[in-house]
């Protein structure tokens, strides 16, 4: 395994709980979350970084459409906007319930989005992992879920067209793979274990590879597609949150940060930092919504 020490802060501690980044052209870089305040947080060229709230005092995740807006997880469902810069509109509530709330998301191949919840007092099994389809339509993936975080869909298929999804629901301490035939989750198992972190936000490079940030260790780890580690990251800051890779290459890791309910204080918890990696990511999956 390759221990990597070299990292770049590439932005201040300016969010309390960030999360989710995304690498899009559509808006011009890199795009993540300010979660529990309702924000969406985007890296300028100059390296200034914009903030605009969505209207909820959750955004969870973004993702870009295919009609070159984006989509937004917010408190108890989803938000849509037209265009990348333009505020968000609300779409009806998927629950009722005030005490779950939406937290991570992801799009897979076809353009649908999985969207997975978690409850405030993170409640076990309170949770489910959705999907919802370009229709709007809303399906039920997995039920009894604690934390829904990370889902990442492999980049390539088998001789039969099918392809790996890997997925995290922190509380259990593992990442799971699972299998995607003719378009939907199956044989969902263990892939590895979080070896005293909490695996939370994920992503998949362009050989197949999975990138973890393990919460409350500090630290973000490289799997192979056979669950070897090959690479761990460490990083000044112990709530890593989720990572990504974009940039001109592919070959930058975005990894965010957390300060929420933070016991001693850490001078860079809620920023932004970037690694560089051997392989590059793929292009973002778009919800195509």
């Amino acid at each position: 395994m390759e221990d990597m020490s070299a990292y770049e802060q590439i932005t201040d501690p300016i969010a309390y709980h960030a999360e989710g980044p995304v690498w899009s052209p559509a808006w011009g870089g890199l795009r993540w979350v300010d979660m529990l305040a309702g924000d969406l947080l985007t890296l300028r060229s100059d390296g200034s970084v914009e903030r605009m709230h969505v209207g909820s005092s959750v955004a969870a995740f973004v993702r870009p459409r295919t009609n070159g807006g984006y989509v937004v997880g917010i408190e108890r469902g989803l938000a849509l906007s037209d265009a990348p810069d333009a505020p968000p509109t609300p779409l009806p509530p998927m629950w009722s319930d005030p005490g779950i709330r939406m937290n991570e998301g992801g799009c897979d191949p076809q353009g649908n989005l999985y969207a997975g919840s978690m409850a405030y007092a993170k409640t076990p099994g309170a949770a489910s992992l959705y999907r919802i389809a370009p229709s709007g339509e809303v399906e039920t993936v997995f039920e009894h879920v604690t934390i829904s975080n990370g889902i990442g869909f492999s980049p390539y298929t088998d001789e039969k067209g099918d392809r790996m999804a890997y997925y995290n629901d922190s509380y259990t301490k593992r990442t799971d793979v699972l299998d995607v035939v003719d378009g939907r989750l199956t044989n969902r198992r263990h892939f590895h274990d979080g070896d005293g972190g909490a695996p939370d936000g994920l992503c998949v490079d362009s050989e197949g590879n999975v990138w973890t940030a393990l919460n409350g260790t500090g630290r973000v780890r490289l799997y192979s597609p056979t669950a070897e580690i090959l690479t761990e990251v460490h990083l000044p800051a112990h709530l890593v949150t989720a990572c990504t890779l974009g940039g001109e290459d592919g070959r930058d890791l975005f990894v965010t940060t957390s300060r929420e309910n933070l016991k001693d204080p850490e001078p860079v918890a809620g920023s932004v930092f970037r690694v560089r990696a051997d392989v590059p990511g793929k292009p973002v999956l778009e919800y195509a919504g």
